[in-house]
């Protein structure tokens, strides 16, 4: 996959994560478009009542973003390899995403203070010397800042016994 469309995959993920998928009612047509004149300002004033009946969503600006795109493929280098598997992760507020184990790879994470080369090879461990290299990409942002990393492991059981979780998908 040209880096181009693994860039347009990555940020695209990483939208989504952000921001929320824009489906369903995001994209339809208000109700009160089709509406008369007489009918759109009795709509707008019971929309001006409700609005101060009910308090506003508390701003999500009170924690960094920590948005993730894993990626995973067979072979040596990012630049050569498909992209087999891609997940999401999202650390904050609460841990969220398509990651099989969101919960523990965003602790992962957080204990090793978003530095992806501190997760260690698992104690008692056992992988086989076959070599059938495996690379790994994360881009996003962890804590408001923007990352980019990349790590090939020998195959994957080497992959799969780094950390707990976090590789693990």
């Amino acid at each position: 996959m040209p880096n181009t469309a693994r860039w347009a995959a990555t940020l695209t993920l990483t939208a989504a994560a952000v921001c929320g998928p824009l489906g369903g009612s995001a994209l339809a047509t208000p109700a009160h478009a089709t509406q008369t004149a007489e009918t759109r300002t009795v709509t707008s004033q019971a929309h001006a009542a409700s609005a101060h009946a009910t308090p506003a969503l508390a701003p999500s600006g009170l924690y960094a973003p920590s948005a993730l795109v894993l990626t995973t493929g067979h072979g040596e280098t990012a630049a050569t390899v498909t992209p087999e598997r891609a997940v999401t992760l999202n650390c904050a507020p609460t841990p969220s995403g398509t990651h099989p184990a969101a919960y523990d790879a965003c602790a992962e994470l957080r204990a090793v203070n978003g530095d992806f080369d501190a997760l260690t090879l698992r104690d008692g461990a056992l992988c086989t010397r076959q070599f059938d290299p495996v690379v790994v990409t994360v881009q996003g942002v962890w804590r408001g800042k923007r990352v980019a990393y990349e790590r090939t492991f020998a195959n994957e059981c080497v992959k799969n016994s780094y950390g707990t979780s976090f590789f693990a998908f």
